[in-house]
Parts: C-alpha cells; sequence; structure tokens
C-alpha cells in the first residue's frame, strides 16, 4: 500500500484492540475507550475510507472497525494515528466470532455493513460475513433505538442481506434507496469506486426495536 511511511507500532498501539482469549467473555466499552460514549461499530473497514471520515466529523461516538487482513488494521491505524483520532479502535479478528463472543448484548448503539466482500462463486459464498448468525449477532449487541446499516453495490447480495434481516422482526426498515451519484458523508474506497465507474449502491437503514 502505498503512502506515507508506516508509524512505529508503540505509536499505533492506542488505536489497535487486541484480539481477546477465547475465555475472556464480552469486553469494557469504558475500559477500551476510557468513557462511555456510544459505540459504533464497522464491520470490514478495508483502508478506513469510511471509518476515517466518520471519526473524523463524529468525535462524540466512539468507533470499533472489525477486519480479517492484520495488514488493513495496521494500514488504518497508521491513519488514525496521524489524524489523531483517539476515539477509535481497530480490530483484526473474524467479526461474527467477536460480536458473539466478546460484545455485551445492547450494548452498541450502531453496526456499520458497507460493500462486504460478495464472494462471487457459488462454493465460496459460504465465505460471505453477511449470514443468518451475522444478522443475529448484531440483532443481540445493538441497543434498542440502535442501527444497522447496509451498503453494497452488488444487488443480488443486497437482496440477500435485506432478505436475512426481515426474518428478524426486532429490525424495523427506515431507509432504502438505489443510489447512481456519490452521497454526502463518508464514503468508503469500494463506494468510491463503484461511482466513478458509473455504477449504482444499494443502500439499507435499520432501527432495532
Amino acid at each position: 500500500m502505498r503512502g506515507k511511511p508506516r508509524l512505529p507500532l508503540e505509536t499505533l498501539q492506542p488505536f489497535l484492540l487486541d484480539r481477546p482469549a477465547v475465555d475472556a467473555g464480552p469486553i469494557s466499552w469504558p475500559a477500551v475507550f476510557g468513557n462511555d460514549r456510544p459505540v459504533e461499530i464497522e464491520v470490514g473497514f478495508g483502508k478506513g475510507g469510511w471509518l476515517v471520515e466518520a471519526a473524523e466529523h463524529r468525535r462524540d461516538v466512539n468507533f470499533l472497525g472489525i477486519e480479517v487482513m492484520r495488514g488493513l488494521q495496521l494500514y488504518v491505524a497508521n491513519r488514525l494515528a496521524r489524524r489523531g483520532l483517539n476515539h477509535v479502535r481497530v480490530l483484526c479478528s473474524d467479526a461474527r466470532y467477536f460480536l458473539t463472543h466478546h460484545v455485551a448484548a445492547g450494548s452498541v448503539a450502531a453496526v456499520h455493513v458497507y460493500f462486504p466482500d460478495p464472494w462471487w462463486k457459488a462454493r465460496h459464498k459460504k465465505r460471505r460475513v453477511f449470514t443468518a448468525e451475522f444478522a443475529a449477532a448484531a440483532e443481540r449487541v445493538i441497543v434498542p433505538g440502535g442501527t444497522l446499516n447496509i451498503a453494497t453495490d452488488v444487488e443480488e447480495y443486497f437482496g440477500v442481506m435485506t432478505a436475512l434481516v426481515a426474518e428478524r422482526p426486532v429490525f424495523v426498515e427506515i431507509g432504502r434507496s438505489v443510489e447512481s451519484a456519490p452521497p454526502e458523508g463518508p464514503m468508503t474506497n469500494f463506494e468510491r469506486k463503484a461511482h466513478a465507474r458509473g455504477g449504482s449502491v444499494w443502500r439499507a437503514n435499520y432501527t432495532r426495536t
């Protein structure tokens, strides 16, 4: 990944959330962030396009980004450190497992899932992050009144995700759109690329009752 040289690991450490031990149980958000502000989680932050921009504009919220690739975790930690975004942590972990085993029920204000890997081949679709199990995990951790927010440039995957959410009655849809132009506000790197090539973006937002 091109750009400025990576900062020393000791400089990045405050932005890195270590993966909890298997038997550790739910983590304490005040222990992680040093305050009791609302926590929002982005699953699959990639190069941090949405996460960094959202954090820059919403400093009254704590953000946790989850990504399976260690290199991306360090890359985004570098971006956070250079901007002094001390209310963000990035974690290298399987999101479904982490939400199920290490996040307390009703402790998260929002879960964001933007442009997850579609895993095109039929034999690979089992690797998709957004499954029935993931929807159940999101339902468990989101506080009543909190939100689940999804977006993708793959219409078929959007249909799968919205169908899975529809199976969980506690989620009430509060918005759905098909965007052909860049929206105002934070965007992921994949979203910018989708709009640059003239593609569409499917988006849905839900509140947890």
